[in-house]
């Protein structure tokens, strides 16, 4: 049985606990007077787009409908397709589909949702797909959810690659790379965590907060120290605080597998984002 105290899924988020959230308990009297600090991006969609990641409406179509929906001006049915063709059978034709959907698409989503379900099909198309998402497309979370592909994969053979996106600009890139990477290398991954704790980040600093709370090293311990006590951000000060009470042994024993669906999920990310398998 899992001690609680020792869960490494992830830094609790503070969603969790509404008391604990900024603001509990205020009474703003508009908008403007709600302060956001964690990377939030208020935008706008439609029910459409919004339900665009349930593949319930699609999930008795055939492959050949779904693969020509792939074509669809609507990017909503461009998304579903592409999510659904996740859960059908292998074949050529829908690797090649999803291939031409996550490298050709002029949606970012339906390029993300396309990575995803490629990489649960597997293959050398996939890892392919996969590393030139990684290195050039245009969007983060599509870079993003690329890093989880490469580690649902086969995170070795890509160590390269996950190496390599610690230094992309965005922040969900860097904290899906790590979490991959100490996965890979356990404590040997130290010097990367330590580098990561002075990330622009909260979110980046929080992981890696959390991660050296498995390296049992005297370095790992005083810059834990030094997050708990001085770090800008809550949210880092006590992860940093509860990764200090951990052994480290049992954490990197709970913390294996792939990246999963909730180990990505941030305000402005659906479930990747949907939250890579890491």
């Amino acid at each position: 049985m899992r001690d609680e105290e020792e869960a490494t899924d992830g830094p609790p988020d503070p969603q969790l606990h509404p008391e604990n959230s900024p603001g509990f308990g205020d009474d703003p009297a508009g908008l403007e007077d709600i302060e956001v600090d964690r990377d939030v991006t208020i935008g706008e969609a439609s029910l459409d787009e919004l339900g665009a990641s349930d593949t319930e409406p699609v999930e008795s179509d055939a492959v050949a409908d779904l693969l020509a929906a792939l074509g669809d001006e609507s990017v909503v049915e461009r998304r579903r397709a592409a999510l659904a063709l996740a859960e059908r059978e292998r074949s050529d034709a829908v690797v090649d589909g999803l291939r031409r959907a996550a490298t050709a698409d002029s949606d970012a989503e339906v390029r993300q949702f396309a990575v995803e379900s490629l990489a649960k099909h597997g293959g050398s198309v996939a890892a392919e797909t996969a590393r030139g998402r990684a290195e050039s497309d245009p969007n983060p979370w599509v870079r993003a959810e690329a890093v989880v592909a490469l580690d649902r994969l086969d995170r070795r053979a890509h160590e390269d690659r996950l190496a390599a996106a610690l230094t992309d600009d965005h922040h969900a890139v860097r904290r899906n790379a790590i979490i991959s990477l100490f996965k890979l290398r356990g404590e040997d991954s130290l010097p990367h965590l330590l580098e990561l704790t002075d990330d622009p980040s909260e979110r980046v600093r929080e992981w890696a907060a959390h991660l050296l709370g498995g390296v049992d090293d005297d370095r790992a311990r005083n810059r834990l120290d030094r997050l708990a006590e001085e770090d800008e951000s809550d949210i880092v000060r006590e992860t940093a605080g509860r990764a200090e009470s951990v052994d480290p042994g049992s954490f990197r024993r709970q913390f294996s597998g792939a990246l999963d669906e909730t180990d990505r999920t941030l305000p402005g990310e659906d479930d990747l984002n949907r939250t890579p398998d890491l």
